[in-house]
């Protein structure tokens, strides 16, 4: 499969290394959830900060050097880290907010989590074609989570400064079948437990045939992929404080009184 078929993985490196580079501190440890990305390892690597490489697949893992584990079962020193930078794989983890404690508790203070995932709203079409009449009702494609969610969940999990935002990609295909090859060229495909029974060839016919059926005139299907992207900041005495409520000294309601 080409390496090249896996065009979310740049664009989601060079906008977390963009946003980054906007952050007016430096970084002397640094985690790196997601070693199959051997460009951002390297990009991150010439900062000056110390990289440990953690992923969940042990052959990867064994390759490059890398901790093995489960997100949501990481177990390494408390605060023994600046930086984690988690570039894909959020939405197959099983416990979402225990990833999130968890990494929270890695970070020292003042630490930063930056991050990307394929969120809510991504591909519908696929989603639809899915469902269509003659395929079985599986299980096939993990929850997705939206923008608000995300917000929330940093917020519940302990981390200061939030924020989440969105950019949405718009990929067009010739059929289903290239669709599914870009989907596992960026480890995007299912990791559900226990993995749903394989489609039968007339299932994929099926399915093929509804992602056909949404095309385009000129025959291509757009699909669509919303890139969440996420940071927050274990917290610290120094940073930003929200303001007490009622301590406003200015009236909403004059401000937008239109003006004479």
């Amino acid at each position: 499969m080409p390496a090249a078929a896996n065009f979310i993985a740049p664009i989601v490196a060079d906008t977390l290394l963009d946003r980054l580079s906007m952050v007016t501190r430096t970084f002397s440890r640094t985690l790196l959830i997601g070693a199959h990305d051997a460009a951002l390892a390297d990009q991150l690597r010439a900062t000056g900060t110390g990289l440990t490489l953690f992923e969940a697949g042990p052959r990867l893992a064994e390759a490059t050097g890398a901790l093995v584990g489960e997100v949501d079962a990481i177990d390494l020193p408390l605060a023994s880290f600046d930086l984690i930078v988690w570039p894909g794989g959020f939405e197959a983890v099983n416990d979402v907010p225990d990833a999130l404690v968890r990494l929270r508790a890695l970070l020292a203070p003042d630490g930063l989590l930056l991050g990307a995932f394929v969120g809510d709203g991504s591909l519908p079409r696929q989603r639809r074609a899915v469902m269509s009449d003659g395929v079985r009702s599986i299980a096939r494609l993990h929850p997705q989570i939206d923008l608000s969610s995300m917000g929330n969940l940093l917020q519940r999990t302990g981390f200061a400064l939030p924020v989440v935002d969105v950019d949405t990609l718009t990929v067009r295909y010739g059929d289903w079948f290239a669709l599914v090859r870009d989907l596992r060229a960026a480890g995007l495909s299912s990791r559900l437990s226990p993995a749903p029974p394989p489609l039968t060839r007339d299932e994929a016919a099926r399915i093929a045939a509804a992602f056909a059926a949404q095309a385009d005139p000129d025959g291509r299907i757009a699909e669509i992929f919303r890139l969440i992207h996420f940071s927050g900041w274990a917290p610290h005495p120094d940073q930003p404080q929200p303001a007490r409520r009622g301590s406003g000294s200015a009236s909403l309601a004059e401000a937008l009184k239109p003006k004479k």
